[in-house]
């Protein structure tokens, strides 16, 4: 964590230069654009570049939060060539998928 501040319900968070900023509903100023419905997150996927994802799978799996898709390593087409992915899914409470992305090679 970057930094926080708990009074506000806000997060800054920081994994090897992925960042992202985590705020609480209803704390103090709101980014609500429209009327909100539980789960907010249908539909978001966010992904994040990581160097390896072992180490956060361990972590989740130590804290005892389910994965949402359990890692895989997976081609996908990018332009002119294919990338290879170690990847997996954790849904948050909110239902927003985060997908922890590694990078491991790349083909024609």
């Amino acid at each position: 964590m970057l930094f926080d501040r708990v009074d506000e319900g806000f997060a800054y968070l920081d994994l090897d230069g992925a960042q992202i900023m985590l705020d609480q509903l209803g704390k103090t100023r709101d980014w609500a654009t429209g009327t909100l419905r539980s789960p907010f997150g249908r539909g978001v996927n966010f992904q994040i570049s990581v160097p390896a994802i072992e180490p956060i799978v361990a972590a989740l799996t130590r804290a005892d939060w389910p994965l949402f898709m359990e890692p895989e390593q997976k081609w996908y087409r990018t332009g002119e060539v294919e990338i290879m992915v170690h990847q997996f899914l954790v849904q948050d409470r909110d239902g927003y998928l985060i997908r922890f992305s590694a990078y491991i090679g790349e083909r024609p």
